[in-house]
């Protein structure tokens, strides 16, 4: 699986983003896929996340209001709409895909679970 994410930039405060990963070299179908995104201090936090085989979704608890999360399976690319973006948003954001989506109920953002990972896209909010 190879993922490719795109949509990273600089923005205002209180601007919106749209990322995308498009995903190519295997059917999906069976996958979890989501975005996890690495602040300056190294830390790295789970985003959102879609299981593929049930449509179930996840957003983490500071992302609930500001983010949607959705795949286009015409094109195998996920998206995510961000709004009302905040300097603490200020991040490398990647996209990741993990097996497990057919094994449980549900989407989880563990980042351990996820088999590929994409190359990340810089999200970065200032004025």
């Amino acid at each position: 699986v190879q993922l490719q994410a795109s949509g990273g930039g600089l923005v205002q405060p209180g601007g919106s983003l749209r990322l995308s990963c498009a995903a190519s070299g295997y059917t999906l179908e069976n996958y979890a896929i989501g975005w996890f995104r690495q602040f300056p201090t190294n830390e790295r936090e789970g985003v959102s996340c879609i299981n593929l085989s049930d449509g179930s979704t996840h957003l983490g608890d500071s992302e609930k209001h500001r983010i949607t999360i959705s795949w286009d399976n015409s094109e195998n690319t996920l998206h995510l709409q961000m709004d009302s973006l905040r300097p603490e948003d200020t991040a490398v954001y990647y996209c990741a895909a993990g097996s497990f989506g057919s094994f449980i109920t549900g989407c989880y953002l563990t980042p351990g679970w996820y088999d590929h990972w994409g190359q990340g896209t810089q999200v970065t909010v200032s004025s």
